[in-house]
């Protein structure tokens, strides 16, 4: 466990300026980042306290910025985080989420899986949670996180990531197909008139294997690469390829020209087949005439 419920209650007194606590939603100026992460470090706090006070509960673990990587933090975060419970009082947590409401008002939420829900605070504090009993933990894929509050004899290896959720990479002559392919289709989607469903060929799809050829490109940062979203931080972890990205996705009406860049880019770092090639430089400018 991280800290102690004492040290955190002292913590929070000395947050308090001039006569306001930050939690209580007061004193948002110029101190307005620095105040904004405080308020989150201290809510994940809240959170293990109520789960103490429940008897019901066994551990919480904080994951993303609030987890291991809580030198990310910042005032653009949220709150993603499992509590797990004793067994069959997961329905006490799911059923009702009072216990968080007492903790600040609830403004907005839904259930967004079987397990967990999406809310946030009166006070701009989004939260992202699942609920799980320790026998479900067990087999679901999940970056490892870090403790917040556990029950005494809670055995701390449980919230260790046991199922992997990266499948087998694919390979680089499987992604370039994928690329050409997606331009390719969506120039055609394109073309017909179907200009919602083309661009989202071209400048999502396409875009998203170019994200994965990536690692055949260059040696990103990959320290806070998360394993469920490559897009995440991608410029900060990919200077180069990160460069490109707004000539790949130009915008509703210009699939045209981010098909043209994204064809450039390949040729640039990988060999590519001539016939598509010529097809997609074919439709990409018989369809600009016809504009």
């Amino acid at each position: 466990m991280v800290g102690s419920l004492t040290g955190w209650l002292h913590n929070r007194r000395e947050f308090a300026i001039n006569g306001w606590d930050i939690l209580s939603g007061g004193c948002f100026g110029a101190r307005k980042k620095m105040r904004k992460v405080e308020l989150l470090k201290n809510r994940i706090y809240e959170i293990g306290e109520i789960l103490r006070q429940s008897n019901k509960a066994l551990a919480l673990l904080a994951l993303g910025s609030i987890g291991k990587e809580v030198e990310r933090l910042d005032e653009y975060s949220d709150l993603d985080f499992f509590v797990i419970t004793k067994q069959n009082e997961k329905r006490h947590f799911l059923n009702s989420l009072e216990w968080l409401n007492s903790i600040k008002p609830i403004v907005f939420c839904y259930q967004n899986t079987v397990d967990g829900f999406k809310l946030l605070f009166d006070d701009a504090v989004f939260c992202e949670f699942a609920i799980f009993e320790v026998s479900e933990l067990l087999n679901i894929p999940f970056s490892e996180g870090r403790i917040i509050w556990k029950s005494e004899g809670f055995d701390e290896n449980i919230c260790k990531p046991r199922k992997s959720n990266i499948d087998q990479k694919p390979s680089k002559e499987w992604l370039i197909g994928e690329v050409l392919t997606n331009i390719y289709v969506g120039l055609c989607r394109y073309k017909r008139g179907e200009k919602l469903a083309g661009s989202r060929m071209i400048q999502y799809h396409a875009v998203d294997k170019i994200l994965e050829l990536t690692e055949f490109i260059e040696i990103g940062d990959n320290k806070h690469r998360d394993s469920f979203s490559n897009d995440r931080r991608f410029e900060m972890r990919h200077k180069t390829v990160g460069g490109f990205l707004p000539d790949f996705m130009q915008g509703y009406n210009k699939s045209c020209e981010s098909a043209k860049a994204i064809l450039k880019f390949l040729e640039k770092y990988f060999e590519i087949n001539k016939a598509m090639k010529n097809s997609i430089l074919s439709l990409s400018e018989v369809d600009e005439k016809s504009a």
